[in-house]
């Protein structure tokens, strides 16, 4: 039985403008770094067996110095840990796409992923890892609304995962053939508790 712990990546200016982000490689703010740098402080507290990352710039950042706090280097960089990928809507705020391409924007086709996509990546990731490093300890670093998502479809339940805040850690573990939270959506770290 394997522990997942996943973190979400620190705040970004794109975050803070709500500008869909999607696979842009846009980086931490500075509150983003600091955000990222308490969360690694917590932590350091902890064994880590595996570490794994998405490999877009704000995970990057945010692991990179975890890693430092911790003491181990990630494992490796996974592609499905990525954001959703907003397609032509990409860095774009909800009024430059109406400026673009009008009120109705939702109507057309912007190319971007499905959620039965981001869901399937999702689950695919967390069975092979849970299956690859069984009994062990993994840190996981990734993106709010493709965790969101994630979550949805590994604890089938739509009222899950909704609005995850940035550097949040959530745990979750496998027990009696179904998924399971041990901590969620917690940013004591932040507030000094």
């Amino acid at each position: 039985m394997a522990t997942i712990t996943f973190v979400r990546h620190g705040i970004t200016d794109h975050n803070v403008e709500k500008r869909a982000q999607g696979h842009t490689q846009n980086p931490l703010n500075e509150t983003g770094r600091a955000q990222a740098a308490l969360v690694a402080k917590r932590l350091a507290g902890t064994e880590w067996d595996v570490f794994v990352s998405s490999d877009l710039r704000r995970a990057r950042e945010t692991s990179e110095l975890i890693s430092a706090a911790i003491g181990k280097s990630v494992d490796f960089y996974d592609r499905r840990l990525r954001e959703m990928d907003r397609g032509k809507i990409a860095d774009t705020t909800e009024s430059e796409r109406i400026e673009r391409w009008g009120v109705d924007w939702r109507q057309l086709d912007m190319e971007q992923e499905t959620h039965e996509s981001m869901r399937a990546r999702g689950v695919s990731f967390v069975e092979e890892v849970s299956s690859r490093f069984a009994g062990k300890r993994i840190l996981v670093v990734t993106h709010g609304y493709f965790l969101g998502q994630t979550l949805k479809a590994l604890m089938q339940d739509e009222s899950t995962g909704n609005e995850l805040r940035n550097t949040s850690v959530t745990t979750i573990e496998r027990r009696d053939g179904r998924w399971n939270y041990l901590l969620y959506d917690c940013v004591r770290h932040l507030s000094g508790e």
